[in-house]
């Protein structure tokens, strides 16, 4: 039995992680959880999966928390790197959205836990760290985002000298069809209603601006050790080819499945095994299109690339400048379209650190949040 410590368990992810292990509880058991709100799922959660120890930041909700159960409850700034040095598993699955799970995915390497990953600032502000501790300590990092898994899938068994291109798939979010114009004056709303996932509020947002899929581009090149050179976009709305990989002889290998995320987060759990379909199997009625990106109607997806090809603190400042704005957008402060244009100045003001350290990345995105702020209050 995958003994899992999960972090974001009562979130869009985490919810789907613990379907999963619903669905094969002699094989995948819970040891520890971790959330930011939702606390009454949480309880629920808790009663029911019996973990070792939990974790919330939040002191106030945490002693609440106490009261009611049994088990250790983790809080404070520490609460996830207390969670993932507990004993007792095997795997950390980190489904939180943001960059504050980071530190806590570094510790599970370090103590040699294998790592199912959902949460993408991890490989986009410090790739490079995060990378080098897994081949360090030898663990195996699964992707749970649906194209990464579907190049993980594509990419099995095949030399890496061979591979021509990675294709990532994107469906175009919810505002693929908007013109710049229209793209001036969407709603929350119209920015969240996407055909084809169902995800939460925060990475829907990033589909919208394709901002998504430029985080996906610098996660494969850490994941699959690709430059950028060799990594191209394409824009399939049906959503129903993940990604797919061009070998050198013109060969191009696809994955295809319905869009649920239940897939790939069971294959991160289940490889090298496949379980029965915890989906809705595949019929071919559906049409298949396929489209270039716009980099004019959607320079987040432009902005993403410039700071892959530069490299070093870049990716973390985008990375940071968007969360803010994203946030600001969500609680309808601001247009959608002053995403890209204030992630913009602040890559722009940003003085690139080649290879930092953790620190360094820390700091750096400290200071992209204050500078995007800062650029916010001028709106």
């Amino acid at each position: 039995m995958k003994k899992l410590v999960i972090l974001g368990s009562t979130g869009n992810i985490g919810t789907q992680v613990l379907d999963v292990v619903n669905k094969y509880p002699k094989k995948l058991g819970v040891v520890g959880l971790a959330a930011n709100n939702n606390f009454d799922l949480l309880l629920k959660q808790i009663k029911k999966y019996k973990p070792k120890a939990v974790a919330v930041p939040n002191e106030e909700e945490a002693e609440k928390l106490r009261k009611k159960v049994s088990v250790p409850v983790y809080s404070g700034e520490n609460c996830l790197i207390k969670l993932t040095s507990i004993s007792g598993y095997d795997t950390f699955i980190n489904a939180v959205v943001g960059l504050v799970g980071i530190r806590a995915t570094l510790n599970a390497i370090r103590r040699k836990k294998d790592i199912a990953l959902a949460n993408k600032e991890t490989l986009v502000a410090a790739g490079e760290i995060v990378m080098r501790e897994v081949k360090k300590h030898k663990v195996k990092l699964m992707p749970i985002d649906s194209e990464h898994s579907a190049l993980f899938q594509c990419l099995n068994g095949e030399k890496r000298s061979e591979v021509h291109r990675l294709i990532i798939t994107c469906s175009g979010g919810a505002l693929w069809k908007k013109t710049k114009e229209e793209l001036k004056s969407v709603t929350v709303d119209d920015a969240l209603n996407h055909a084809t996932w169902n995800m939460g509020n925060k990475i829907t947002i990033d589909c919208a601006t394709q901002m998504n899929k430029g985080f996906e581009v610098i996660e494969a090149m850490w994941l699959y050790d690709m430059p950028i050179e060799k990594i191209d976009v394409v824009i399939h709305p049906q959503s129903v080819i993940h990604s797919m990989i061009e070998y050198s002889d013109g060969s191009i290998m696809a994955q295809m499945a319905n869009p649920d995320m239940r897939l790939p987060i069971q294959y991160a759990l289940s490889y090298p095994e496949r379980w029965n379909a915890p989906i809705e199997r595949m019929n071919f009625s559906k049409t298949l299109t396929f489209e270039e990106p716009d980099l004019n109607r959607f320079p987040c997806l432009k902005y993403a690339l410039e700071a892959a090809k530069k490299g070093g603190t870049l990716p973390a400042v985008m990375n940071a400048a968007n969360d803010f704005m994203v946030w600001k957008f969500l609680n309808k402060e601001c247009k959608l379209m002053d995403i890209p244009n204030i992630v913009k100045r602040v890559m722009d003001s940003h003085k690139i650190i080649k290879r930092p350290t953790l620190e360094q990345i820390e700091k750096s995105i400290a200071e992209a949040t204050k500078k995007a702020e800062e650029y916010f209050n001028k709106l």
